[in-house]
């Protein structure tokens, strides 16, 4: 047993078979690898799809993402149901979810362009144009607002060289705004790609920034 500091021992995580470093449990390091045909069917829905390499051209879906796809058509009861997960996929894949990416997942699931249009267009985790290589999104809902929030948003513009939405020129960064990314406690909370990076000042962003830049590829 560890004597870190902030352990819980109501949390499985530092309790149960693992040992974790705090920046394991803050996610700036991962535990393993998970495969990309999905492992076993129950966790096949539940990757990350905000991933650091990104192919916008890339066939929708082919070899293991042919196989992971087959897995999630298995954990629901109809195509229809297995939509939001599928759009997952293809953003895993590509790194957003362009008309043309909507149009095969409607092919695919025998549903209406339109419809798989509405669903995409209403939640905003998928990305309906090019991002950069890392998606940085800052809270700025209440909690984090009266922490800085904004100071910490205009650093992350600033030390990206990039406007709101737009990619930067190095095309490595996106910096949008987010609504509250349910980290209240730990203001001003970032979202980068798939991790968190809570208690944020505006102090720390250029390391962040230096980090994420100097990762290469399958990094970050």
């Amino acid at each position: 047993m560890s004597d870190a500091p902030f352990r819980n021992p109501g949390w499985a995580g530092n309790t149960g078979g693992f040992e974790l470093s705090e920046d394991q449990v803050r996610g700036d390091d991962f535990v393993g690898a998970r495969s990309v045909e999905g492992d076993h069917p129950s966790t096949a829905a539940t990757y990350p799809y905000m991933l650091a390499d990104k192919h916008p051209e890339a066939p929708l879906f082919e070899g293991d993402f042919q196989a992971r796809f087959e897995k999630i058509l298995t954990r629901y009861p109809t195509k229809q149901a297995a939509l939001l997960p599928t759009l997952g996929l293809a953003q895993e894949v590509r790194g957003h979810v362009g008309p043309e990416s909507m149009d095969r997942v409607a092919e695919l699931l025998g549903l209406s362009s339109a419809y798989v249009r509405g669903v995409a267009t209403f939640y905003t985790m998928y990305n309906k144009a090019p991002v950069g290589r890392y998606l940085v999104q800052v809270c700025t809902n209440i909690s984090c607002n009266l922490c800085g929030a904004d100071d910490v948003l205009e650093a992350f513009l600033r030390y990206t060289d990039s406007e709101m939405g737009e990619l930067s020129e190095d095309g490595n960064f996106t910096v949008i705004e987010a609504e509250c990314l349910a980290a209240c406690g730990f203001p001003t909370c970032v979202q980068i790609n798939s991790r968190y990076y809570e208690n944020v000042t505006p102090a720390d962003v250029p390391k962040i920034i230096e980090r994420l830049a100097a990762a290469g590829p399958g990094e970050g």
